[in-house]
């Protein structure tokens, strides 16, 4: 096993809360300078900078994984990684035809940008992406393993938009195996509270909106070797992947 520094949940400057600095180059860079391994670009239901953000962070020695952060119909935010670009954009057609079409107001919201890999703007996405879908909580696991990806809630911790908050409990017959906490100290008291986390991976990201807030290089996780595809395994199996 090989331990690598991460940030699986990052916003680009296509979420309209993420800041005009959050290019996709310019993540890119910020990974490489703080000495992370591997990260993931993670826009509101959205994958479309996650090619030019890729691209650079291979330049830079960092491992880039195409993904998004999805709204449910019932407002939950769940993070699905993907083992390819192709099955990633896929995913955002599917996402993008079941989100709910409200025009962006930049002057509330902010600006939804493509960038490609030289920080040149490609456009503008017109409907805001921080809407809900209306795929329901206890599809996301299978429509995203049917797209050769892994889902895991978000940030369980928050009082908004994550799981814990919008439903109350873990679902009966829930299937992800790696969950996301933004505050581990807060671990043993949501297990307490929800036995079904006993079982799972736990990790922490940055859920950053700003250049700043990506993380540092603190956090780890073990797996086999620094590819898109171990990562996904890990995240797929959860601890039973530590235990092969």
């Amino acid at each position: 096993m090989r331990s690598v520094t991460y940030d699986l949940h990052i916003h680009s400057c296509l979420s309209p809360c993420g800041d005009a600095d959050m290019t996709p180059a310019n993540i890119a860079g910020m990974a490489a300078v703080k000495g992370l391994d591997v990260i993931a670009l993670t826009d509101h239901n959205s994958c479309r900078n996650c090619a030019s953000c890729m691209k650079v962070a291979e330049n830079y020695g960092v491992l880039c994984i195409p993904g998004m952060e999805m709204t449910t119909a019932e407002e939950v935010h769940a993070v699905c990684l993907f083992r390819s670009l192709e099955a990633a954009l896929a995913f955002d057609e599917y996402v993008y035809s079941k989100l709910q079409k409200v025009p962006n107001k930049e002057k509330i919201f902010g600006e939804q940008l493509l960038y490609d890999e030289e920080d040149t703007i490609l456009g503008h996405e017109p409907n805001l992406l921080i809407n809900a879908t209306d795929i329901m909580f206890d599809e996301v696991w299978d429509l995203a393993k049917s797209y050769d990806g892994v889902m895991f809630p978000a940030h369980l911790d928050k009082t908004t938009t994550s799981l814990l908050s919008n439903l109350g409990f873990i679902p009966p017959g829930s299937k992800f195996r790696t969950a996301e906490i933004r505050n581990l100290g807060k671990f043993h008291e949501l297990k307490k509270a929800h036995p079904y986390l006993e079982d799972c991976l736990i990790i922490s990201d940055s859920d950053a909106h700003y250049l700043e807030d990506i993380h540092e290089p603190e956090l780890t996780i073990d797996v086999k070797d620094l590819t898109i595809d171990s990562v996904i395994d890990l995240l797929e199996n959860g601890l039973d992947y530590l235990c092969k």
